[in-house]
């Protein structure tokens, strides 16, 4: 996946949506073009929790020629993108985009509000590689990550993709030497960190899996990750061992 830093503007936006390709599409300069070699427009079906969002980014995108715009009803199964706007990546967004990940016809792009490092990493384990602040998303932004999320293209802010680089730098440095070197946060990924935290706080492995988005059998293997890397007997030892090195 290319990955290119998003370029700024102003405006606000959000959305959700899903979708699939036609088989006969390629793409010309980031453009649908059809098996004829006639412009073809993107189907994008867009939801938001705020209607105020959703109609103001509906709005943007229904005057250009690029787009054709789905209703809710027609959306499921049939936009080749789902754009989804929210203020922040919290347990209820991670789900939608989940849920959206296990269509395979659709490509999702994300326009936020606020997301940090850690969320960042949870919207790209849920197979989104197209995001955009809400505060640069004018039209042509919009129309620039709907295009890219179409042909699969990675669209990241600038910061944010830095911040990507160096958390996969990290985690490449504690699977290199998990036990040497002084112990950081770097040692256990936000999911790990973010999952120990929630055994230590009582919850089972179906508690866990709801409050996160994830499968039981997701959390299970990444508690047992843990476990194993770092030579640890359980979960309750792995706990003690991430509260006593500052870990969570």
């Amino acid at each position: 996946m290319t990955v290119m830093p998003a370029s700024t503007s102003s405006t606000s936006s959000a959305s959700y949506t899903s979708a699939a390709y036609r088989p006969a599409t390629t793409f010309v300069a980031g453009h649908p073009v059809s098996a004829t070699g006639r412009p073809e427009r993107v189907t994008v079906a867009v939801y938001a929790a705020d209607p105020i969002l959703r109609v103001g980014v509906v709005q943007q995108l229904r005057q250009r020629p690029e787009i054709d715009l789905l209703a809710d009803a027609d959306a499921a199964g049939v936009a080749q993108v789902s754009l989804v706007v929210v203020d922040h990546v919290g347990d209820d967004v991670a789900a939608l985009l989940h849920r959206l990940r296990l269509n395979s016809a659709t490509r999702v792009g994300l326009v936020v509000g606020t997301l940090g490092s850690g969320a960042l990493q949870r919207v790209i384990e849920c197979g989104v590689g197209a995001v955009l602040r809400r505060a640069e998303a004018d039209q042509d932004q919009l129309v620039h990550l709907v295009l890219a999320a179409a042909n699969g293209e990675g669209v990241l802010p600038g910061d944010l993709l830095g911040k990507l680089l160096s958390h996969v730098g990290s985690l490449q440095r504690a699977a290199l030497d998990p036990q040497g070197g002084g112990l950081s946060m770097s040692t256990l990924t936000t999911r790990e960190a973010d999952m120990l935290r929630l055994v230590s706080e009582g919850l089972d492995t179906a508690e866990i899996a709801r409050k996160t988005a994830y499968s039981e059998r997701t959390v299970k293997n990444v508690l047992h990750e843990i476990i194993t890397r770092l030579q640890l007997r359980n979960r309750a030892h792995a706990v003690g061992y991430a509260l006593r090195n500052g870990l969570i």
